[in-house]
């Protein structure tokens, strides 16, 4: 079954998409629109080629083997979603595709975001896929047939305006793909918990613009690898805004485990 969310005018219309829901009725053409839509979710809109498609999992999920949710597991932990965002992205970019793309928002605290990075690096990618999608707000949300959608605009009542206008700086319009950004839109304001402005639509300056130039956090570390030995203490980074991306990076490289980010005022 396919049923069409209403439309938004002016710039919240990008959020306004077709709502897809499989039901035992569901035609074979409801499916193929539900098995596009899932791909344009958690791919990012990104452009897929035929031999990049997950024929097995289509046809599992054609027949009926697969629901909804299990088909966007297996393409959230196939090579190419791993490939694109989590190998060649920052561990930030990664976690903030993560909740777009499984949860349909931005993320909200720094607290969200850490316990995202630290379940990555200490049980493994499947394990932070399996986090988000087997998480009760992917059960409320959308259940075991419903495609995956962006709720920030849907969703509005309880929420905090604060995720409204950050999903604004993750999702620029349906014409976007997110593998061409590999740094974090919201690493400086997720973790100085600032507030963020919505900003029309402009091509990217891909580089580390969005870090926070002018602004100094501090990162504390625990359980860093130095050559063949783990560190037991913890270790704290100051950081400028500008070099947060380059910094997470290394310790992600290092396994470190992130305890806090704090801005310093």
């Amino acid at each position: 079954m396919v049923s069409t969310a209403p439309a938004v005018k002016f710039g919240i219309d990008a959020f306004a998409k077709t709502r897809f829901e499989i039901l035992p009725s569901s035609s074979s053409e409801d499916k193929a629109a539900a098995i596009r839509a899932v791909y344009r979710q958690v791919l990012g809109n990104a452009h897929i080629m035929e031999s990049e498609r997950l024929v097995g999992a289509e046809s599992q999920f054609c027949n009926g083997t697969l629901s909804v949710r299990e088909f966007v597991r297996a393409i959230a932990k196939s090579d190419f979603y791993k490939s694109r965002f989590f190998q060649s992205a920052a561990p930030y970019r990664f976690v903030e595709l993560n909740f777009k793309h499984l949860l349909g928002r931005a993320p909200l605290s720094q607290a969200e975001v850490s316990t995202h990075i630290c379940c990555c690096v200490e049980r493994g990618y499947d394990a932070e896929i399996d986090s988000y999608i087997d998480s009760d707000e992917y059960q409320t949300a959308y259940g075991e047939n419903t495609v995956p959608f962006f709720r920030g605009i849907v969703s509005q009542v309880g929420q905090k305006q604060i995720g409204y206008n950050r999903m604004f700086a993750i999702f620029r319009g349906p014409a976007e793909s997110d593998k061409a950004v590999k740094y974090s839109k919201l690493v400086a304001a997720v973790a100085g918990n600032m507030t963020t402005a919505i900003k029309p639509p402009k091509s990217p300056a891909f580089g580390s613009a969005y870090d926070a130039p002018g602004k100094r956090f501090k990162i504390v570390v625990a359980g860093q690898r130095a050559g063949a030995r783990r560190r037991l203490a913890t270790t704290t980074y100051v950081v400028d805004g500008d070099n947060m991306t380059p910094q997470l990076k290394q310790i992600h490289r290092t396994s470190g485990r992130i305890v806090s980010i704090t801005e310093l005022v």
